[in-house]
């Protein structure tokens, strides 16, 4: 009779530890339960497709992507909206400073090396440029292409952006042009598709987009890129020519010879070590690395398979 009540016993204190939610109202594991995360919308197809490869293994888990600007990613993870932003930055020392006020301490970690690739229209048949005329176009110095390309008969240059408080832009103004106004004459849209259908159809314009936007998802080698638009060859040299200029090709990307690169941070703050750690621990795993170099960028621990090719 007493070891049957004590059976009881345990099997009600059990039901009752199930039933108690924690204080923190937060129900996820490091591999189940739903949870949102902010991501720059440069990443979206590498972020997506990593999001679908996780749940695919993880069939308990949820993670529900927010695609938005760098800056309200950021702003989110401010403000404990999410607990993962994926950006193309650190966070500021204000920043910090206000995750320490809380008594929170969120992580920094590197996932990968990206690039800014410059698309234009399939008609232009002016692909290189250096990035001392970037900074020439992106000031106002320099409006029309036959500034550039004597040659040119395309008229005013239309540079477009994917959205004017997104990482592009920030790269453009703190990296490039190093805190110098911006031309008015810049054109900002919603979003990296958005840059592409522009430029497909506008002869005259410069997109500015994220590289893991340029796959041709039919070419395993990363040696090809979307067939609407043509990629830029760029130089860091002050006179561009084809062989001081380089494509946003990975081998690129690694060795440093394409000059407009960045770094992508995952941001995480999650003290309780749950589903935002599980999400973030496969991006640096080994399986969620090689998402990244299939991407067509680099990877942070990952190796990188150098292959010679001739660029027509």
């Amino acid at each position: 009779m007493k070891q049957f009540l004590l059976i009881v016993l345990l099997s009600l204190a059990t039901l009752s530890a199930c039933n108690q939610k924690p204080k923190d109202g937060m129900t996820d594991t490091y591999t189940s339960g739903v949870i949102a995360i902010a991501a720059d919308e440069s990443f979206q197809p590498i972020v997506q497709e990593e999001v679908d490869v996780f749940e695919g293994v993880y069939p308990l888990a949820g993670i529900v992507p927010r695609y938005t600007t760098e800056v309200n990613a950021i702003n989110l993870l401010l403000k404990d909206s999410v607990r993962v932003a994926i950006a193309t930055r650190t966070l500021t020392s204000e920043e910090m400073n206000s995750f320490h006020s809380r008594k929170f301490f969120p992580r920094e970690i590197k996932l990968a090396t990206d690039g800014l690739a410059l698309i234009v229209n399939q008609k232009n048949s002016d692909s290189i440029i250096s990035v001392r005329d970037i900074k020439r176009i992106l000031t106002g110095e320099i409006k029309k292409w036959i500034e550039i390309y004597p040659k040119s008969q395309l008229g005013d240059i239309q540079l477009v952006f994917d959205n004017k408080n997104s990482s592009t832009v920030r790269f453009a103004a703190d990296s490039l042009c190093k805190g110098k106004p911006l031309s008015t004459d810049l054109k900002a849209l919603k979003n990296n598709q958005d840059v592409i259908n522009y430029v497909a159809r506008t002869p005259q314009a410069i997109g500015v987009i994220g590289v893991n936007w340029l796959g041709n998802r039919s070419d395993t080698t990363n040696l090809s890129f979307r067939n609407e638009i043509r990629v830029m060859a760029v130089s860091a040299e002050n006179i561009a020519t084809p062989s001081n200029s380089y494509k946003p090709y990975q081998a690129y990307l690694f060795y440093g010879d394409y000059p407009l690169v960045r770094s992508i941070y995952v941001l995480l703050n999650d003290p309780r070590n749950a589903l935002p750690w599980g999400f973030t621990s496969f991006l640096t795993s080994d399986r969620g690395q090689r998402i990244i170099l299939k991407s067509g960028l680099v990877p942070a621990t990952q190796p990188v398979r150098v292959v010679d090719v001739k660029d027509k």
